[in-house]
């Protein structure tokens, strides 16, 4: 399908390793990815990023992508016009907490701590990354999401919600318990929040019809764009990760491309080129 705009998540989908936008998943040099870029723009198709990154990050990368837009923090904020016009979704933030943040109500609550608490060894702030982040608490580990929300309702917070960003390569700087298995990125949240709900929300704004929109990803959370558009690509990289296959066969617009990462995105960006 030939796409009247692109929604991207960026790491571990535009971009490689360590955020290069010039290396493959093997850390080879390539010039691929930028290459599809350039098509991308000179057909005059829209790119808006959509990340876990915060604000200002991903208005930063919009610049540096010449993107027409940036959806922040798995779908908390949304910015256009180089983040002059912005929307904000507050989800299932109860209503007693009205203006303040959902990281603000999470200090407040002690949720977190009690939730690492809860996982020794197992989950931890995703530091030095985290400090920045308003409407998410940015955290990394091993742990099943599923028994996490279960908590979080005994707990009497189940407005909030723990989301699986894939995963990252373990570090020195980690403290979690030695394990073969790879750690994950999480997010903890308020439930309604989402990159799709963020999608759907701007496409309405741009009058696009979503059946016109296609959307690139690799984790889970990207998994939620594919209801707002009429094609979700997932990596290959994404698609290999323990779990992603029988995820994505329930999915029935989402393809696999052939390559990992940046090689990926520029099959799936090729993909739905207007062809003239």
């Amino acid at each position: 399908m030939a796409a009247r705009i692109v929604y991207t998540d960026l790491d571990g989908t535009m971009v490689g390793p360590r955020g290069s936008f010039w290396h493959t998943a093997a850390r080879d040099l390539t010039a691929d990815p930028a290459t599809a870029l350039l098509e991308l723009h000179r057909a005059g198709v829209p790119l808006v990023l959509v990340s876990g990154r915060t604000f200002e990050q991903v208005v930063e990368a919009a610049r540096i992508f010449a993107a027409d837009g940036a959806i922040a923090e798995l779908g908390a904020v949304l910015a256009w016009d180089g983040g002059r016009g912005t929307h904000r979704f507050t989800g299932e933030l109860p209503a007693e907490h009205a203006g303040r943040t959902p990281m603000e109500v999470m200090a407040s609550l002690g949720v977190v701590e009690q939730l690492v608490a809860a996982h020794p060894g197992r989950l931890e702030w995703h530091a030095p990354w985290h400090t920045t982040h308003d409407t998410d608490a940015l955290l990394r580990g091993r742990v099943d999401p599923v028994a996490v929300d279960a908590w979080l309702a005994e707990q009497g917070v189940g407005w909030l919600t723990l989301k699986d960003n894939g995963a990252i390569p373990a570090t020195s700087r980690m403290t979690l318990d030695p394990d073969p298995a790879p750690p994950r990125v999480y997010h903890l949240m308020p439930r309604g929040i989402s990159k799709g709900a963020a999608i759907a929300w701007d496409l309405e704004r741009r009058g696009i019809d979503p059946a016109d929109a296609v959307a690139i990803g690799d984790s889970v959370s990207d998994l939620d764009m594919a209801p707002a558009v009429g094609r979700l690509w997932i990596t290959a990289n994404g698609a290999g990760v323990d779990g992603m296959a029988d995820r994505i066969a329930a999915v029935p617009n989402a393809t696999v491309t052939d390559a990992a990462m940046g090689e990926g995105w520029a099959q799936a960006v090729r993909a739905v080129l207007p062809v003239h």
